[in-house]
């Protein structure tokens, strides 16, 4: 809601339940990119949408939530490295097992996201 710029109730009409996770469609994320009449929420929404669709996509054509709670904790001055490093060595890890190809070092399946943080956030 915070960086859509949006009411509680658009949000909350437009938020969907995808698998395990709640989720916002592409399609409502660029209807604001292309009518906001505050330019750094349109931009704010790109950013957004390009962390959601490509970087953590969980969804097809929708932006997981959890992608926004981290927008949100950017404006605090929290960094998103760590997250970016874990759902990186996840996603090679996921690449390497379907492709069969090599990665070394690659994440464990045993641990989880919140052990992946804190092992990066400790470095």
């Amino acid at each position: 809601m915070n960086i859509t710029g949006m009411s509680e109730q658009w949000v909350t009409v437009r938020i969907k339940q995808k698998g395990d996770n709640k989720c916002i469609s592409w399609n409502n994320l660029k209807d604001i990119v292309l009518a906001h009449p505050d330019a750094k929420k349109r931009v704010d929404v790109f950013a957004l949408s390009i962390y959601g669709l490509v970087i953590f996509p969980k969804a097809l054509g929708h932006v997981d939530e959890v992608v926004t709670d981290l927008f949100d904790q950017l404006d605090k001055g929290v960094t998103p490295v760590p997250a970016i490093l874990v759902e990186t060595f996840r996603s090679l890890n996921a690449c390497r097992r379907v492709c069969e190809g090599r990665f070394i070092r690659c994440a464990q399946d045993n641990i989880s996201v919140e052990k992946w943080m804190a092992i990066l956030q400790n470095q």
